[in-house]
């Protein structure tokens, strides 16, 4: 399908820029949900860089979802003439809150103390348990399966 230049360039800023993108299974729609350019021109684009091994697809939901590999990396900065420093979003690091240390796996989370759900509890007076008393023997009325 033939893309204007300019639409590709639009969608494959946008795609570098988050290293993400979504289109509505909707070949009809006059424009994408976030960019102005139609959807069927994302959806094709984005799928020739699928068949290239640029992005990967998952299909969910009546929407496709791209993802861009580091091989797609290379070509959209050598076709964006981008330099090496600027990543996608996703490549980004996040920084952690100071005040916040890591768990080790196997640890919970620390839940405050614990006095304060003794308001909803039952009082040791009110547990009384209802069994049977020790005398009481069950038996069996009806017909056992081994007599006929």
């Amino acid at each position: 399908m033939l893309i204007p230049k300019q639409n590709r360039k639009l969608i494959y800023e946008s795609l570098f820029k988050e290293g993400v993108m979504v289109a509505k299974k909707d070949f009809n729609a006059p424009k994408h949900d976030e960019l102005d350019v139609p959807n069927l021109q994302v959806i094709k684009a984005l799928q020739s860089l699928n068949s290239r091994g640029y992005v990967k697809t998952q299909f969910s939901w009546q929407h496709y979802y791209y993802f861009l590999t580091n091989e797609g990396i290379e070509y959209l900065r050598e076709f964006l003439h981008l330099p090496a420093e600027i990543v996608p979003a996703t490549m980004k690091k996040t920084a952690r809150p100071v005040g916040i240390r890591p768990r080790p796996e196997g640890e919970r989370p620390f839940r405050g103390p614990r006095g304060d759900r003794e308001g909803y509890r039952r009082s040791e007076n009110s547990q009384k348990k209802e069994t049977a008393t020790g005398d009481f023997k069950p038996e069996f009325r009806g017909r056992r399966s081994d007599q006929q």
